[in-house]
């Protein structure tokens, strides 16, 4: 064993999720904690919002846990969620990500494991190279950077599920200070890559399988692996312990926004006509909701829904989240006791009759 590997093991372990939103980077980041195996992990995670639905997800077991396995889960998870909610990650590091960080090395006795969930935004260079800073680097390293990739919107030319989604994320944050394209951003977000994960692989076929694992390998480095999967299922031992350092060759890497990071000015985009509202109901009827809400997103310029629902008669809460024109749900966790059951939908657009939207999401309630 190197000098190097020895003080490398004495470190907190980091791993940086980066993709697209509605890549699939949340779930993914579930079934890691679900797969815990006893590790103390703090999640850090970048999102946007009145309703933080990511961190409250990653809070959580996912659909299989009873409540015994729901509570062990808590417990295992216990180093806690930091929300990253003032803009993209990459665009805060001074100001929100460092803090959090220092926070962490605080409690080093206390953390096995730190999992970062980037915005769709983000670029992972300056974030990785923030694993440098004094202070940092001399606790912490980066175990691996993990690209998430939609694999049908890949496939179909189009990098993110919903480019349209991915607009209202830029002109929400008013901290960003880079403009990419979805191609260059992709480009950016594999390059920084040490593993490459392609979503959704269950709704392409073999031949767009192959297509998207081409585009991936076309931009790539050799070494880097590509792992196709289905439902964000994933072992955890091929996520982390990769022991990738990747700090360490991370100013090597060139990348088409590295200017954007080299000054500490940020620079402000206009915002005004972005809306973001959280819609609340009693117990609704899921399937009219699911109807309601795809009518709705047809409609009118909404690029993001997701929030939970109470179901009656069902003992657990549903997440109910609008990817593009597709509106995946699943059952996530038991109803706490002392909890409400209620419906709270975050609806993200542009222009959006706010009135419009509640009182016709309302239609679903029972």
């Amino acid at each position: 064993m190197s000098a190097a590997d020895s003080v490398n093991l004495n470190k907190i372990p980091a791993t940086i999720v980066t993709g697209f939103l509605g890549s699939g980077k949340t779930t993914l980041l579930s079934n890691i904690l679900k797969n815990a195996n006893g590790k103390r992990i703090a999640v850090i995670v970048n999102e946007f919002g009145e309703l933080d639905i990511d961190a409250d997800l990653l809070r959580t077991c996912p659909l299989d846990c009873d409540e015994e396995e729901a509570s062990e889960a808590q417990e295992e998870t216990q180093s806690g969620v930091y929300e990253l909610a003032n803009g993209c990650i990459c665009c805060t590091v001074e100001e929100e990500f460092l803090p959090v960080m220092k926070t962490l090395v605080e409690r080093k006795d206390e953390i096995d494991y730190i999992l970062i969930e980037t915005s769709g935004l983000a670029l992972p260079k300056p974030l990785v190279q923030a694993f440098n800073w004094p202070g940092i680097k001399a606790h912490c390293t980066v175990d691996s950077v993990i690209t998430v990739i939609d694999g049908p919107a890949v496939a179909a030319g189009r990098f993110a599920d919903s480019p349209e989604k991915i607009e209202a994320l830029r002109l929400a944050d008013e901290n960003l200070d880079h403009d990419p394209s979805l191609e260059e951003l992709l480009a950016d977000q594999l390059s920084a890559a040490d593993l490459v994960v392609v979503t959704k692989a269950d709704l392409i076929t073999e031949d767009k399988q192959d297509t998207v694992l081409d585009i991936v390998k076309s931009r790539v480095d050799s070494k880097v692996k590509t792992l196709l999967i289905e439902n964000g299922d994933i072992a955890s031992e091929l996520i982390m312990g990769l022991e990738k350092a990747s700090e360490d060759g991370i100013d090597h890497i060139h990348t088409h926004h590295d200017h954007h990071h080299d000054h500490g000015a940020h620079h402000k985009h206009a915002h005004d006509d972005f809306d973001s509202f959280v819609v609340k109901l009693g117990e609704v009827d899921n399937a009219k909701l699911v109807k309601v809400l795809n009518t709705l997103i047809e409609e009118l310029p909404i690029y993001r829904a997701k929030g939970f629902a109470a179901i009656p008669g069902k003992p657990m809460r549903r997440v109910i989240q609008g990817v593009g024109t597709r509106i995946d749900q699943y059952f996530d966790r038991l109803w706490k006791p002392e909890e409400a059951r209620e419906t709270n939908i975050v609806v993200i657009g542009k222009d959006l009759d706010e009135s419009y939207v509640k009182d016709t999401l309302a239609t679903a309630q029972v």
